[in-house]
């Protein structure tokens, strides 16, 4: 990083039905800004959409008068469902991803037999980041880090001294990602983890999640350091050949994620729901015995 470089503002704002933390980025009240990982609330057992979450990160952003320049995920996450539709309609800004989506897509059109016309090529986003990109968020400039191994199309987005890693890795005492999700490898995961901790040691590290053990208040701010000093999973010494042997045996022990059917299908259209059939409602398919 730059010594020259502006080091963000950063906002999170957590979801506590469904772990996450949504980000807003920004250089100071009035500048540009970008929000990572938002939220569109589901309830499970009626099928209901609605938006407080993301109504709260709008709040946020007009409270500081803020312009939105982009709208990012960090991948097609399986735990909860975007706002990203809803955020650009009342603010703005350019909906990405990383390029590797299209892999996630084609993978998931067929699990979820989706309409023959659905794209595969990632057009449902305004811009697909390619590894080592640079974009700008006002005076701020962000680089594109790809980071597979959770899913083929993990990035984290580096601003300053302040990197958004998604799902790659947890607070320290949580640990890191599973990855037998389609297209998820541990080995993988692990050059990924490598990549981002061989990063200056007082880089800001931000989680996409927290599941706070022994009753621990939330939190999802570390650094470099401290991952490397802590992480129950990848601390230094840890070898490559005993993470994955870890990773395999823990990820066969978990359930799936509450909300991964209607997540990820509605994720991989950029937040858009499915169209609406000839009654008017859209609908989100139940893959029987296919995950």
């Amino acid at each position: 990083m730059s010594k020259n470089a502006i080091n963000p503002q950063v906002q999170g704002l957590f979801d506590p039905t469904t772990w996450t933390v949504t980000y807003v980025v920004y250089e100071k009240p009035g500048s540009a800004c970008a929000i990572i990982d938002s939220v569109l609330d589901y309830d499970p057992k009626s099928g209901r959409t609605s938006h407080r979450s993301a109504d709260q990160v709008i709040e946020f952003i007009k409270a500081k008068d803020l312009t939105v320049a982009w709208i990012l995920e960090t991948h097609a996450h399986a735990d909860h469902l975007t706002a990203a539709p809803y955020l650009k309609q009342a603010l703005g800004g350019r909906t990405a991803i990383g390029d590797h989506i299209s892999g996630v897509q084609k993978v998931f059109k067929g699990i979820f037999n989706m309409e023959a016309d659905f794209e595969v090529d990632g057009s449902q986003f305004d811009h697909l980041f390619k590894d080592g990109e640079s974009f700008q968020v006002g005076a701020l400039t962000g680089h594109i880090m790809y980071v597979p191994g959770h899913t083929p199309a993990c990035v984290a987005y580096q601003i300053g001294d302040a990197v958004f890693i998604g799902d790659t890795l947890f607070m320290p005492d949580v640990g890191t990602a599973r990855c037998d999700f389609p297209g998820g490898d541990a080995k993988t995961l692990f050059a990924s983890v490598q990549k981002i901790l061989s990063l200056p040691p007082e880089t800001r590290l931000f989680m996409c999640h927290d599941y706070p053990p022994n009753n621990r208040p939330v939190a999802f701010e570390t650094t470099v350091a401290d991952q490397k000093a802590k992480n129950i999973h990848v601390h230094d010494g840890i070898s490559e050949e005993a993470f994955v042997a870890m990773r395999t045996k823990r990820d066969a022990s978990l359930e799936m994620p509450v909300l991964i059917l209607p997540a990820v299908q509605i994720n991989i259209r950029a937040g858009e729901l499915p169209p609406k059939e000839d009654n008017g409602i859209a609908y989100a398919k139940i893959p029987l015995n296919a995950l």
